[in-house]
């Protein structure tokens, strides 16, 4: 059996239309070259980069289930990466059943998943960086953030083993979010100690509170084929928001397009001939800010964790911008080549890559540094918690089958009437008849601000609460959008108008089937307030302790709002 090189970049998910249906068996059982050619992305142009972004701490292959639900508002409606399952598979020209559809969307997941086994690892995706780096030795490799946080070991280490693992794997440059979660003093430390002479880190949004001083970096400029390229760094502009504002007190964030401007503007002054932003904004504030600040080439983008076969291109008063998102948990990595003649950009390719753990050998030397790394919290990291015979996910913008887990622990644990958690998008999936182990429950909660609470609000605070995380994600200005998705909800029923104003999104609360009470107070359990000085059991004793009790999880009724006038949205499936 042959396989076309044509053939094997549909399988990749590129942009191109109608996707080739392979045969699956004989690709998975090693078919002499398969692999090889599968992951063989032709050399174009001169300047070069490679990407991957929010791997949330995860070193070794995961499964990972993509989104049933990822709404767009106003302008965003069926725009990527607002489109979800069969919508997307045509989108892209993509077939059912071949592995793109697998690596782009929730359909059939557990029984694909099965077929083509887990996705990601540092080891398997340093293998795929020095394929890719043998044919392209100019490329750059650049960590679009959220690296250091989201796993049991980066937690427990303080985030080393992912700045050592990053090391390691050749990063060149990177740009930060959840990073801060490890405060101020040791982000610092990190970049003065273990990044200097490696890694640049870059924020050309991140200023002093005191005299709005750069912090970091802005931009770096290297030197491919005699091309000068730059490339800026936006970090997550609404981190004091997202997360405690004391981790880092003395520092301002923000989108900060203005001050882009003039970082683009001073590298291309100084000669640079491609810029790329290295950005956390999310898909959504990428596109408008591509559209809004000139001479940038393209935005590799990261934070909402969408996988984007092929970039969106915006147009803007100095051309076009190519904005993309490499997805999540290592399991896809970006190559983007320009062809830059006479000092401007030709043309391009764009290749984002689904790393198959099970098509790409690990690299012997990551593979030992990771058993090297965890092998102190390995018998911690394996206790077996409970089995699942539920598909355990979390992606979505309403809830997950982790998510509701952990509201209804909190709720028997805490005697609650309700739980609120988290709307983070972070935290691997497993399949129905997995263990649950403590690495696996604590994918879904490993944060440095942990504490369970147990509050009494009314009525009236519950639902101003939802409202304004509501407004955080549907708000349609994006720059508005400050958020993750939409705060997990246990015990209450509610209804949900995305395209509502602002104040009258939430309707029809109830508990239990009676209205909630505008004066009435009840009892609701949360965690990870952001909030300084806040005291309560960690939530992974809570949801341990739990799991254990239950020994079995199956049947998860999982607590979804009511969705109004979102039926023709191509961005959900319920």
């Amino acid at each position: 059996m042959s396989f076309s090189r044509r053939e094997f970049m549909q399988v990749l998910a590129v942009a191109t239309a109608g996707g080739m249906a392979l045969n699956h068996k004989d690709l998975l059982a090693g078919h002499h070259g398969a692999a090889q050619r599968l992951y063989d992305v032709p050399k174009f142009g001169n300047v070069s980069f490679m990407h991957f972004t929010d791997c949330h701490a995860q070193l070794t292959p995961v499964y990972f289930r993509e989104p049933n639900v990822n709404l767009g508002v106003a302008e965003a409606v069926g725009r990527p990466p607002h489109i979800v399952g069969e919508q997307l598979l045509k989108f892209y020209g993509m077939k059912p059943g071949t592995p793109e559809a697998h690596a782009f969307s929730y359909l059939d997941f557990s029984q694909a998943a099965k077929t083509y086994g887990k996705v990601g690892g540092f080891a398997h995706l340093a293998t795929l960086v020095k394929q890719i780096k043998a044919s392209r030795p100019h490329a750059l490799l650049l960590d679009g953030g959220d690296t250091w946080q989201g796993s049991a070991t980066s937690l427990w280490t303080n985030g080393q083993d992912m700045v050592d693992a990053c090391k390691m794997l050749g990063v060149n440059m990177m740009t930060p979010h959840w990073e801060f979660t490890f405060g101020a003093k040791r982000v610092q430390e990190v970049v003065e100690k273990d990044f200097k002479g490696h890694i640049e880190f870059l924020a050309q949004n991140v200023k002093t509170t005191d005299f709005e001083d750069l912090v970091f970096k802005p931009y770096a400029m290297r030197e491919m084929n005699g091309v000068q390229v730059a490339v800026i760094g936006q970090a997550f502009p609404y981190t004091p928001i997202a997360n405690p504002r004391y981790m880092v007190p003395d520092w301002t964030f923000g989108i900060q397009d203005e001050h882009m401007q003039k970082v683009v503007d001073e590298a291309r002054s100084k000669g640079a001939q491609v810029v790329v932003v290295l950005s956390h904004n999310g898909m959504d504030v990428d596109i408008k800010m591509a559209s809004r600040v000139r001479g940038i080439d393209a935005v590799l983008g990261g934070h909402t964790h969408d996988g984007m076969p092929a970039p969106v291109i915006v147009k803007n008063s100095g051309g076009q911008t190519l904005v993309t998102n490499a997805g999540s948990n290592s399991k896809f990595l970006g190559v983007l080549d320009f062809d830059v003649r006479g000092g401007k950009v030709q043309g391009y390719q764009y290749r984002l890559l689904p790393v198959f753990s099970n098509l790409i050998a690990a690299d012997k030397a990551m593979d030992a540094f990771i058993t090297q790394v965890r092998a102190p919290y390995k018998a911690k990291l394996d206790e077996k918690l409970a089995v699942t015979e539920d598909l355990l996910y979390r992606r979505g913008n309403f809830n997950g089958s982790w998510d509701q887990i952990i509201c209804d622990a909190l709720m028997e644990v805490k005697g609650a009437d309700m739980a609120f958690s988290p709307g983070v998008r972070w935290g691997t999936s497993l399949l129905p008849g997995d263990t649950i182990t403590y690495e696996k429950m604590m994918d879904q909660m490993a944060l440095t601000y942990p504490a369970t609470t147990l509050t009494e609000f009314t009525g009236e605070q519950i639902k101003g609460i939802l409202e304004d995380v509501a407004d955080n994600i549907f708000n349609p200005d994006p720059y508005y959008q400050q958020g993750g998705d939409m705060v997990r909800v246990g015990g209450m029923a509610y209804d949900i108008s995305p395209n509502a104003k602002n104040g009258s999104r939430i309707n029809n609360m109830s508990l239990k089937g009676k209205p909630i009470d505008a004066n009435k107070k009840y009892k609701v359990a949360g965690w990870a307030s952001v909030q300084e000085g806040t005291q309560g059991e960690p939530i992974w004793d809570v949801v341990s302790g739990y799991l254990r009790d239950k020994k079995v999880i199956k049947g998860v009724k999982i607590n979804t709002p009511k969705v109004v006038g979102m039926g023709n949205n191509p961005g959900m499936v319920i």
